[in-house]
């Protein structure tokens, strides 16, 4: 991922028709810099009442973020520690407002987690399951499946009838498949967030000095060729 400078406090709005072009980052280079660079918090919505079905806030919880925001100092010379750039806040409101449908509160923390950490969710890029043995015995002449005894066959041996082991060799799967499964499932989730906070985002049109673009990640990178 590309980093960010922090220039980006020190311009200050113009609405004049010589102001400076809006700095344009994809839904993830712009989380990366609002929760990476500019480290702003996410702040949750109160939680409904559980009879009640929870839709997410989305941009009205951003208004009433924006709302707070248009008392605080809007850029500067010079950048105290404790300043978050707005456009950094109200990125961080509208991922605050993921709706139950998309993940809700558990989504936006793992939204936030991985933008705070620079990275994508972990599909499992070019696992195949495979079947092995279930535990492997190491000795000085090599490695060995374990055997384990699942019945007994009475058989003949030596003239004498004599009751024989049945052994077998358990296996699985690694990874099992419902592990790639589930960890792909988990990026399409992931992707489809992010794609509702950029279109949140555009819509809203309350970002100052950043404008989301249409660059997403790449949708089922596992199906690419």
């Amino acid at each position: 991922m590309s980093k960010f400078d922090r220039r980006l406090p020190r311009m200050r709005a113009q609405p004049s028709a010589g102001a400076k072009p809006k700095r344009g980052l994809g839904v993830q280079a712009a989380l990366e810099w609002a929760f990476r660079v500019e480290k702003a918090q996410l702040e949750l919505p109160p939680r409904q009442d559980a009879e009640e079905e929870s839709r997410g806030l989305g941009l009205e919880y951003v208004l009433m973020q924006r709302a707070v925001l248009g008392c605080k100092v809007d850029g500067g010379q010079y950048k105290r520690e404790s300043y978050t750039h707005p456009d950094a806040e109200v990125i961080a409101a509208t991922v605050a407002g993921l709706p139950d449908s998309l993940g809700g509160i558990r989504m936006a923390l793992r939204v936030t987690e991985l933008a705070r950490a620079g990275m994508t969710p972990n599909w499992m890029p070019g696992a195949v399951p495979r079947c092995v043995p279930v535990d492997i015995k190491r000795n000085r002449h090599g490695d060995r499946a374990v055997s384990v005894v699942v019945g007994t066959e009475r058989t003949l041996v030596g003239g004498k009838w004599r009751d024989v082991e049945v052994r077998a060799c358990p296996v699985t799967w690694r990874p099992h498949p419902d592990q790639i499964v589930s960890a792909r499932r988990g990026y399409d989730d992931w992707w489809a967030a992010l794609n509702w906070v950029r279109d949140g985002l555009a819509a809203g049109g309350m970002l100052r000095e950043v404008e989301t673009t249409a660059v997403m990640p790449k949708v089922r990178p596992w199906s690419a060729r």
